[in-house]
């Protein structure tokens, strides 16, 4: 395949979905990561998408889309949310009360402190599962019903969680200068009995999600006072975060990259 072909090709793919990693277009297209990262760099240069950390996306971050099953999820991005996980961790002392959210970068997170002396609350199936068979920390798991598709517990009667933290650590479908956006009612609803019972709001999103324009507006941009992000993000909209209010921290995802 020729270069212009592949660049077609990968545009094609951005026409079906936000986000495109080099991971998955290696796999696509057959060549090597360097060869796409090329492709990458002149899609770019041209103004034809935007690379971000880990792959290229859609231009303008006007696109829609469904939220991915949490396994599926877990595959993307995965050098970006591993260090923003351990930035966030590094927020977090011992002996502090925290409330890790569903995702799979809040489940990044959720595996570095199930090993310190921490207290954590979480909704997330997959983290508390984690927790109960390996972890050393203290756990609170939110009631109610099993949701599979999400893998987050859900209280039907809408009863914010019996627990209060320091700091909720939230993850985004998407992102942008209004604050977190969610497709999944279920996780609308848990987010929004979340921000009842924290002081503080801690959004973890690699780069991809500023390009993600989800169904529902979860947690207002004054509701967060850090976002945790990878170098991916655009100097648009990292001054939009901050221009509200927001302090913007970029994980350094340094040998991973």
């Amino acid at each position: 395949m020729t270069e212009q072909g592949r660049r077609k090709r990968i545009l094609g793919v951005l026409a079906d979905r936000p986000f495109a990693s080099v991971r998955d277009l290696v796999a696509l297209l057959d060549v090597s990561p360097a060869t796409v990262r090329r492709d990458l760099d002149k899609l770019h240069e041209a103004g034809e998408a935007r690379k971000v950390f880990g792959g290229i996306a859609l231009l303008g971050g006007a696109a829609r889309t469904h939220a991915l099953p949490f396994g599926e999820n877990s595959d993307l991005a995965v050098d970006a949310k591993a260090a923003i996980a351990e930035c966030a961790a590094a927020l977090v002392q011992d002996g502090d009360m925290v409330i890790v959210a569903s995702g799979s970068t809040c489940y990044q997170l959720g595996v570095l402190l199930s090993r310190r002396p921490v207290t954590i609350h979480t909704n997330s199936m997959p983290l508390a599962a984690m927790i109960g068979t390996a972890g050393v920390c203290q756990m609170v798991l939110s009631g109610g019903t099993l949701h599979r598709e999400p893998g987050i517990l859900y209280d039907h009667e809408d009863r914010a969680p019996d627990f209060n933290a320091s700091r909720l650590f939230l993850g985004a479908q998407g992102l942008c200068p209004d604050g977190v956006m969610e497709s999944h009612p279920l996780i609308v609803r848990t987010t929004r009995m979340m921000l009842e019972r924290t002081d503080e709001v801690i959004v973890l999103a690699d780069s991809r999600k500023l390009a993600i324009r989800a169904r529902h507006l979860t947690c207002p941009v004054e509701r967060i006072s850090t976002v945790i992000t990878d170098e991916g993000i655009s100097t648009d909209d990292s001054a939009a975060l901050r221009e509200a209010g927001v302090r913007v921290v970029i994980a350094q995802a340094g040998a991973r990259a």
